[in-house]
């Protein structure tokens, strides 16, 4: 499971130190400088994405060290100890280590390195990289940012999702939405706004894709629309507030990379965002795709209805519901059964057969599974999940390493249950008399 891989890292980073020093021609990358060095650069750079503890990585050290001589002024060659730093190893989607990644004349969609891990084979695709880069420049495709309005407006892949607004548009957009809206407020030739630029526009594909469309990033011209930037009082830029039906704008005040917009966009999102639905699998596809939809699909397994009636199984749900609503920004996907319905599942889970209700966390990416241990309360399930979303608690594969067969059922009709009608016996014939000197 995702959550667990912080803990192991953790506890054997302390054994390791970083791989690169400041005596290296590689330049060690951060969160801090990642986007003063990298993504405002004109250079071509190669970063590698790494973990102290990985034993490829460490393999990989003195051939990207001589990679890194050899391409001193001509290439840059940086690392990134991806353990240390999750989020920007995350921004970039790094699952595995070392990860290469060149970053070219488009600094907002790096390509991964697919080459071989020798410096010879490293400088190589340097310089295939570099030669590409000239050329395009040379043919007027520089690839770079520039935050002009015609610019943003010219349907550049990097800037689809940044909605352009203007003084007409502004209204019917932002202020009779339901959405949220983050708006910047920029001028063509502000040199903050051009670094802000392919942040604003990388934050924005993500956001929309995380929030499915709820929350919306936006971009003024200020210097065009100035009825807009009078209204909202905009002095410098770029500036960026945050509108939500029924209430005033606020300033963003956060910081300027795309994590920290990302960040702060699904913050917003969950804050406005409902609880999660919570479902029952009726059929294989519920379980499909909300645990395909989501980092990880919280399922109970609820005692039969014969065992505890509607209002027993009810106040189950509730306890679920409250926590559903409790880590909906964490923004699993949630998910019920009951016993005995799908045997198959709950083998898999190493369920099956006693102790309900149970509960299991799942990362369907991975094939893993976590177990409530604890009680199945509000206390004994929030202590379960915190120590999951804290990247704590022990997992184990999902039996055969997929999901098993599901079985199509009815849904459950919110009724007690109702025992099986048996059929009449017919006791005229029996001699009760003979039955009770058996028995005896």
């Amino acid at each position: 499971l995702l959550f667990v891989v912080g803990t192991v890292s953790c506890t054997l980073f302390l054994a390791v130190n970083g791989l690169y020093s400041a005596s290296d021609d590689v330049i060690e990358l951060t969160p801090t400088n990642f986007n003063k060095e990298v993504i405002q650069s004109d250079s071509l750079w190669l970063v590698e994405f790494y973990a102290p503890w990985c034993g490829h990585c460490q393999r990989l050290t003195p051939e990207w060290k001589k990679a890194a001589t050899a391409l001193k002024g001509v290439v840059k060659v940086g690392a990134v100890d991806a353990d240390k730093h999750q989020s920007l190893g995350g921004q970039y989607g790094v699952r595995g280590f070392p990860t290469i990644k060149i970053f070219g004349a488009n600094k907002n969609k790096a390509e991964d390195y697919q080459g071989g891990r020798t410096s010879d084979a490293i400088v190589d695709a340097a310089l295939s990289a570099l030669r590409s880069l000239v050329k395009e420049r040379l043919s007027g495709r520089s690839g770079g940012y520039s935050s002009g309005k015609q610019s943003r407006e010219s349907g550049g892949g990097d800037k689809k999702d940044v909605i352009e607004l203007t003084d007409d548009s502004f209204d019917k957009n932002v202020i009779n939405s339901d959405d949220v809206w983050m708006v910047e407020f920029y001028a063509p030739w502000c040199g903050h706004c051009k670094n802000l630029e392919p942040e604003w526009a990388a934050a924005a594909t993500e956001v929309k894709e995380q929030t499915k469309g709820k929350v919306k990033l936006a971009a003024v011209d200020a210097t065009v629309n100035q009825m807009l930037a009078s209204r909202y009082g905009i002095r410098g830029f770029p500036t960026i507030k945050i509108f939500q039906k029924g209430e005033d704008p606020v300033d963003y005040d956060g910081g300027r990379t795309r994590s920290d917009i990302i960040a702060r966009a699904l913050d917003l999102f969950s804050d406005n965002a409902p609880p999660p639905e919570l479902l029952e699998i009726i059929n294989e596809d519920v379980l499909k795709s909300t645990c395909d939809a989501h980092q990880l699909c919280i399922i109970s397994v609820l005692p039969h209805i014969l065992d505890t009636g509607a209002s027993g199984r009810n106040s189950y749900l509730d306890v679920m519901l409250k926590m559903a609503e409790k880590y909906k920004k964490k923004m699993w996907g949630w998910l019920w059964t009951e016993a005995g319905a799908q045997s198959d599942l709950e083998s898999s889970l190493g369920i099956g057969g006693f102790g309900y209700p149970a509960m299991a966390a799942v990362n369907a990416r991975k094939m893993k599974f976590a177990l409530l241990k604890g009680s199945f309360s509000e206390q004994g399930i929030n202590e379960f999940l915190r120590e999951l979303s804290v990247g704590r608690g022990s997992t184990a594969p999902v039996g055969g390493g997929a999901f098993p067969k599901i079985h199509s059922v009815e849904p459950w009709d919110g009724k007690d249950g109702e025992l099986p009608v048996e059929d009449d016996i017919d006791l005229s014939d029996v001699d009760l008399d003979d039955l009770e000197k058996d028995e005896l």
